[in-house]
């Protein structure tokens, strides 16, 4: 092939799967926004409601198209309980106790979920036809890019979101929740519908990526991609995490390729890693975040 179309290929592959990554870790954004925590329980959130989209699915025998809105809207409500029964009582504790509660959160979800529905991988079928795209020389998985397609619409549907009424009183409470108290918003509610919010957006990413790879605990670890895009884009941007989610997923995808050749292998994993590294030592509010000046 071609360099310029195996390029090309390699490229649109990458956005597509990191338009995935963005899924989720508009999840991380949404929180950070309301209350200033990173919740690194996302990823397990992902695996969760790709768990319940599999039980609706298989399990209850549930058709398809009630079986996937049940699923993913389900995590709403997991969502919003996990701030309400943990999350909550964590008020006016140091936000690195909190943080580590999100943790604590994720390691429990991570072997719970395998001890209730077993260890061995489930398979997700949301109907996708695993016949690939051709396009000249270029074969794009069509799995990547319905995937993409449907994380791209559904991140378009929370910018839109923002701009409603109830989007509105999110930006404020982001902005300064003493003052949004002083105005009568309520803060715990805007902070509870931010954490269901992270999990219809975890749930939607799990059941897309579950429908790729299965699903089994190893969807959990979707939080190293997710907290490599949002750190990249910006905790508190919606824009950011989308323009890292396609950086990070090109890069993914075509630098190891390419380093294999130089007799460089298993980097793929690596690339995350070294996003991260990167960005909290060179601009560690990201590409988009906002940068918090305390003069002391």
């Amino acid at each position: 092939m071609d360099l310029f179309f195996e390029l090309a290929e390699l490229s649109i592959s990458g956005a597509l799967v990191g338009l995935m990554y963005t899924l989720i870790a508009l999840g991380i954004v949404l929180v950070f926004k309301a209350s200033g925590v990173a919740n690194l329980a996302q990823g397990a959130m992902a695996m969760v409601g790709a768990y319940l989209t599999w039980a609706c699915l298989t399990l209850a025998g549930a058709p398809l198209w009630v079986a996937i809105p049940l699923g993913v809207f389900a995590m709403f409500f997991v969502g919003r309980g996990i701030e309400r029964v943990a999350l909550r009582r964590m008020i006016g504790q140091p936000a690195i106790m909190v943080i580590m509660l999100t943790l604590g959160l994720e390691i429990m979800l991570r072997g719970l979920l395998p001890a209730l529905f077993g260890p061995v991988k489930k398979r997700l079928d949301i109907g996708i036809d695993a016949a690939p795209i051709i396009i000249g020389p270029m074969l794009i998985d069509r799995a990547y890019l319905v995937s993409g397609a449907v994380a791209l619409i559904l991140i378009v549907l929370a910018v839109l979101y923002f701009n409603t009424r109830q989007g509105v009183m999110l930006r404020a409470v982001s902005d300064d929740q003493p003052a949004s108290w002083s105005v009568g918003i309520s803060v715990e509610r805007a902070i509870g519908i931010s954490w269901g919010l992270a999990g219809i957006a975890a749930a939607a990413g799990g059941v897309l990526w579950g429908s790729i790879q299965g699903v089994d605990w190893t969807l959990s670890l979707l939080l190293i991609k997710a907290l490599a895009v949002a750190i990249l884009g910006g905790l508190d941007s919606i824009l950011g995490v989308l323009v890292a989610g396609l950086i990070l997923g090109v890069l993914e995808n075509v630098a190891p390729v390419y380093l294999e050749r130089f007799g460089v292998s298993g980097t793929r994993d690596v690339v995350a890693s070294l996003v991260i590294l990167a960005t909290v030592i060179f601009k560690p509010y990201g590409l988009f975040g906002r940068e918090e000046i305390e003069r002391v």
